[in-house]
């Protein structure tokens, strides 16, 4: 099977910071690294290089080549990338030594999807393949709609978060993540808590202490605990844990075992400084010593 990714590509401008900015402060950056990134092309290459085979859908503009070859280099499919007069998305972000983060976007050619290229690139798709989005690009609400139409697994990643994206997809979702402060949101907004949402499966994952799983159909609920290390960079974590968990999915395992993979994978990631080019491999993720 295949996963099927709209997703936003990005540059990410990386910057060593004593502190986060506080509102109206100039603050002088220790150090400066550029990475790929971008939610969709950090869940891409997280799924790859667990083991999936994954269709990245997406657009850059002529800056961006670089990323789409990297993503290539990666073991991404990026025959369904196209180059548009937009320039490519970025993303400015601060790093403190703790490994907090604060992220500005830059949407650019992510926002310049045409939905006559989604169609062609889904209409590639097979039944039971897996759809993923989330709220980096356009057309998020077309995609899901196709895919629910194609008999695709459709997947959200809800963030950036905004409520109103999240509830316009909700009907045609299979599956749905997101993090503690954006259930709490959506509850607050849909009057629906995790388990009560019409979404066949939703992880909700919980930081530094682990993730939550609902199965809504069976009414099962799953704990899985955060394993302990120390944090450099908190950067990419949640994309790192979202594709693995996907191409779990992808390669028919449990529940339960594509979570675990996933945890180990994120507790990786957020020992090392960067986004897309620091995602560890399946291997690292089976040997670590966690």
């Amino acid at each position: 099977m295949a996963i099927w990714n709209l997703g936003s590509i990005n540059a990410d401008m990386v910057y060593a910071v004593p502190h986060l900015p506080g509102p109206g402060e100039t603050l002088a950056a220790t150090d400066l690294s550029q990475f790929l990134g971008g939610k969709g092309a950090n869940m891409s290459v997280a799924a790859a290089r667990a083991g999936a085979h994954v269709c990245h859908i997406g657009a850059v503009g002529a800056d961006g080549r670089w990323a789409v070859d990297r993503l290539t280099e990666y073991g991404v499919d990026t025959r369904q990338i196209v180059e548009v007069s937009s320039p490519t998305g970025h993303a400015i972000i601060a790093v403190e030594a703790s490994g907090e983060n604060q992220i500005l976007l830059f949407a650019g050619a992510n926002h310049a999807i045409s939905q006559s290229r989604l169609g062609q690139a889904l209409s590639q798709a097979e039944a039971g393949d897996i759809l993923v989005l989330q709220n980096e690009t356009n057309a998020q609400v077309d995609a899901a709609k196709m895919g629910r139409a194609l008999g695709l697994k459709v997947c959200y990643a809800a963030a950036p978060f905004d409520a109103d994206a999240v509830q316009a997809v909700l009907p045609y979702l299979d599956f749905l993540i997101l993090n503690e402060v954006e259930a709490a949101q959506l509850q607050e907004a849909s009057g629906m808590a995790p388990q009560d949402l019409p979404v066949a499966q939703v992880i909700v994952t919980l930081g530094a202490v682990g993730a939550r799983y609902f199965d809504t159909n069976t009414g099962e609920t799953r704990d899985f605990p955060a394993f302990q290390v120390k944090a450099v960079d908190t950067t990419g974590a949640g994309d790192t844990f979202t594709g693995y968990v996907l191409a779990g999915m992808d390669r028919g395992l449990p529940m339960p075992q594509a979570i675990g993979q996933a945890m180990r994978a994120a507790a990786i990631m957020v020992t090392r400084h960067g986004t897309a080019d620091v995602i560890p491999d399946l291997k690292d993720v089976q040997d670590a010593d966690l």
